[in-house]
């Protein structure tokens, strides 16, 4: 499938430049969000690659990025490789104006796999020497883990809501992958005005909206053709800037 998402972006099939940048910050902006957490998958990947061009944008818009650390949620890297890539992102990311910071810390989602336990929160507490702010993805048992970070989220696009009392709360517009014939999650417009104002109403330290622009798992709450408003940032958005 090319494009390979079920939906048409109002922007278009983009590519990562300066000026679409300015315009999806626009309308991160105009729905009240704060920070976007951007996915990246190793030194040097393509994901990496877009990084140096959202924080110098992020100088002109006031708005600030996270990381999110794909690779834990794939396999279980050594504490050395995780204190490399820290070391990476503090020299090359997490000084600039534009990166996320609670408490002065550089903040740094990190993803997990159905199989980590807490072995996985207690590699992160040893690697972690340079004091990031983490904010790990919760499994099974988490809370019972003898090494916690500074957070906890959960991703699980699938459920409209998802609440990690005391850590964070999550909610998805819809869940429907570009190469499956049916959503796992069914779009819809009541449920999602109810799960913002959950969200919101929640007081969560971290209140997360999955996601933006993941167009291929066909979470988006940017802006399509199947739900523009008079807003010219379409329903989704609507909804976070009135509620937010």
């Amino acid at each position: 499938m090319d494009p390979f998402t079920h939906y048409s972006p109002t922007l278009g099939y983009y590519e990562t430049n300066t000026t679409t940048v300015k315009q999806q910050v626009q309308a991160m902006q105009y729905a009240g969000i704060r920070a976007g957490i951007v996915s990246w998958w190793g030194q040097k990947s393509t994901t990496d690659s877009r990084v140096a061009k959202l924080l110098q944008i992020a100088g002109v818009t006031g708005f600030e990025w996270a990381l999110y650390y794909e690779p834990e949620g794939y396999a279980d890297p050594p504490t050395s490789e995780i204190a490399s890539d820290l070391v990476y992102m503090r020299d090359r990311y997490t000084s600039q104006p534009g990166y996320l910071r609670v408490s002065g810390r550089p903040v740094l989602f990190v993803y997990a796999d159905a199989n980590d336990s807490c072995g996985m929160a207690h590699r992160w507490k040893q690697a972690n020497t340079l004091g990031f702010y983490l904010v790990l993805k919760v499994f099974a048992g988490y809370r019972a883990c003898a090494n916690h970070p500074d957070g906890w989220h959960q991703y699980a696009p699938a459920k409209a809501e998802d609440h990690q009392a005391g850590f964070s709360f999550a909610i998805s517009p819809g869940f429907w992958k570009a190469n499956e014939g049916s959503s796992r999650l069914a779009r819809d417009p009541s449920r999602w005005t109810r799960s913002v104002s959950d969200m919101v109403t929640s007081n969560a330290p971290w209140q997360l909206v999955t996601t933006f622009n993941e167009w291929g798992e066909g979470t988006a709450i940017e802006d399509a053709s199947q739900w523009q408003t008079a807003s010219g940032f379409g329903m989704y958005l609507d909804v976070l800037h009135h509620v937010t």
